[in-house]
């Protein structure tokens, strides 16, 4: 190929991108820097081609989102379930927090509202389905669901704002510091545990903790 030839082939149409190409670039940049992080721009930059580009292969930001979480829930294998449709329901919530445990990302683009993995789905079925078993009408398992979800959700977070919290070792720390005897008077609990407070923390055992909300839950269906 002579000097000309090659540089006509330099500057003709750019290399073709896939979507899976693209959905890994995405991924990688919400792994390393978060939601905040990821745009069509900044996507299109990494795979070489314009946003322009790009928007031929994803309709928009968040169809990248989408397609990033679509087989996310697979990667982790599904648990061996209990017939006892509340051991059921524990088990499932369990596995909830633990495969999004693995991947912090995830629970970050989650945050954005009603965005999912359609593969993470059977999770809701079966909470839902133990819910029923369990004595609880319809709405009642859809609202003791969103309550299972919010405490999974609450508790990763938490744990995410802990670590990046750990990463920084000469940050002052406030909480339970700022408690001091001075406060027993109005928190005469909360003074008493201050210095216990993190060795209180330390060993939460989250299927403990679940386990007792799913007890209050479905204590709905022995109600009048």
């Amino acid at each position: 190929m002579s000097h000309v030839e090659a540089e006509k082939k330099k500057r003709g149409r750019p290399s073709r991108i896939d979507v899976d190409t693209i959905v890994g670039i995405a991924r990688r940049i919400l792994q390393e820097e978060g939601v905040a992080a990821l745009s069509m721009r900044r996507v299109a930059k990494e795979v070489g081609t314009t946003p322009m580009a790009l928007y031929h292969h994803v309709r928009d930001k968040d169809e990248l989102l989408m397609l990033t979480l679509s087989g996310m829930a697979a990667t982790v294998p599904r648990p061996e379930l209990p017939d006892d449709p509340r051991e059921r329901l524990l088990t499932v919530s369990v596995h909830m927090h633990g495969t999004l445990a693995r991947m912090p990302w995830v629970v970050e683009v989650l945050s954005l509202g009603d965005l999912t993995d359609k593969g993470a789905l059977w999770m809701v079925e079966e909470i839902i389905a133990s819910c029923v078993a369990c004595g609880l009408t319809p709405a009642q398992s859809v609202a003791a669901y969103r309550t299972i979800w919010h405490c999974v959700y609450g508790d990763l977070v938490f744990r995410q704002a802990m670590a990046r919290r750990a990463e920084e070792p000469d940050r002052r720390r406030h909480f339970p510091d700022m408690i001091t005897e001075a406060d027993a008077e109005e928190l005469p609990h909360m003074a008493a545990l201050a210095d216990r407070w993190l060795e209180l923390t330390a060993d939460y055992d989250v299927s403990t903790q679940l386990g007792a909300v799913i007890d209050g839950l479905l204590g709905q269906a022995r109600r009048p």
